[in-house]
């Protein structure tokens, strides 16, 4: 019995520093943890300088988290600049099609493809003072000059307002116009939301902190075992 906890020990240690995941235990439920940090790293292997949220392990680890019978549900904590636009369309996919209770809480910053991911979990919380960056869909490096590439631009944006829209309370007039606001910003098209105004604007669901996130957990954990314990016992009766 030892030795299984020092090794569950040793694997959760383990988690923590290659994955910044953790679960925890606890008589209200076990939460699982998962942070997106940095810039989300799609198919290109970024530098070793650049702090990166590596898709390839994030999303086996949702489904993984999603089938778990030993985790009730799913506390996200962002602080990215954004990245990879399909890998994090990917990532926010796969929380929003989750059954288990999510909620999202953006601390420092949720910008850019970051936006998708924090309005996927089905509570998204922010903190007063992050900040969420709305903006147009940008490439770096060679693009080949055709038409067909800016119309796969605007196919990306599309999907990218169609899924905040979505799973957000904002209109899309609305997202749209702080995305291609030209006042907001000095070097660049968009709007940056601070926590208050994210809220205001639909983005984001309500203004707060690390315990507000985990008693929306709680609170959705216990309705949950409540209503299979109701199931039961007329399945029983």
């Amino acid at each position: 019995m030892e030795e299984s906890k020092r090794e569950n020990k040793q694997e959760s240690t383990q988690e923590l520093l290659e994955l910044g995941a953790s679960t925890t235990k606890s008589s209200k439920g076990n939460i699982y943890t998962l942070t997106i940090i940095g810039q989300i790293e799609g198919h290109q292997t970024l530098p070793e300088t650049v702090k990166t949220t590596k898709y390839e392990h994030v999303i086996p680890l949702l489904a993984a988290v999603e089938e778990s019978e030993d985790i009730d549900g799913l506390l996200l904590l962002l602080n990215t600049v954004g990245g990879d636009i399909e890998a994090g369309l990917a990532i926010a996919e796969l929380i929003a099609g989750m059954k288990k209770p999510t909620v999202s809480l953006v601390l420092g910053g949720g910008h850019s493809i970051g936006i998708p991911l924090a309005v996927s979990a089905k509570r998204a919380i922010i903190a007063p003072r992050a900040s969420m960056t709305v903006h147009p869909v940008r490439m770096t490096g060679l693009v080949v000059g055709a038409p067909q590439t800016y119309h796969y631009f605007d196919q990306i944006q599309d999907h990218i307002v169609d899924f905040v829209t979505e799973n957000s309370r904002i209109s899309r007039e609305d997202f749209e116009r702080y995305m291609m606001a030209t006042g907001n910003m000095a070097t660049d098209v968009g709007t940056v939301l601070y926590g208050a105004e994210a809220v205001k604007s639909g983005l984001m669901d309500e203004l707060g902190t690390l315990s507000d996130a985990l008693s929306y957990l709680h609170r959705q954990i216990a309705r949950g075992k409540k209503r299979r314990g109701e199931s039961n016992g007329e399945t029983n009766g």
